[in-house]
């Protein structure tokens, strides 16, 4: 009879040293243990790297969000200014806030138009 040995090597015959079936699936059980810990260590670690990456990332994106308000704003009080000139300061503001308004209210019914539950009967 063939057996492998605690060591690895094959061994012949029915030495009182070799395990039994008991101790080879206690052995598995524990490296199979041992291996899903490790897996799920490693796991974590990868989590933990993806999730350290989309931080720095989304502090990037809010940094250029607040950028490009500001452009807009900027852009808004140009709009106003150049407008001043032709309607008066009171009628380029009134112009300005009025057509930023149209433009909120048909980007909010667009995405209201999104959020509807679609239709499944087509």
């Amino acid at each position: 009879m063939t057996a492998m040995s605690s060591d690895g090597m094959l061994s012949s015959g029915a030495g009182a040293d070799e395990p039994g079936l008991a101790a080879l699936v206690g052995r598995l059980i524990d490296d199979s243990r041992s291996v899903v810990s490790a897996e799920v260590t490693l796991y974590k670690a990868k989590a933990a790297e993806r999730i350290a990456a989309y931080k720095s990332a989304i502090v990037f994106f809010a940094a250029a969000a607040i950028l490009a308000l500001a452009a807009l704003v900027a852009l808004l009080v140009g709009l106003i200014g150049a407008l001043s000139t032709l309607v008066g300061p009171l009628g380029a503001t009134g112009i300005v806030v009025g057509v930023v308004l149209v433009v909120a209210a048909i980007l909010a019914m667009i995405g209201r138009g999104k959020l509807a539950a679609p239709d499944l009967a087509r």
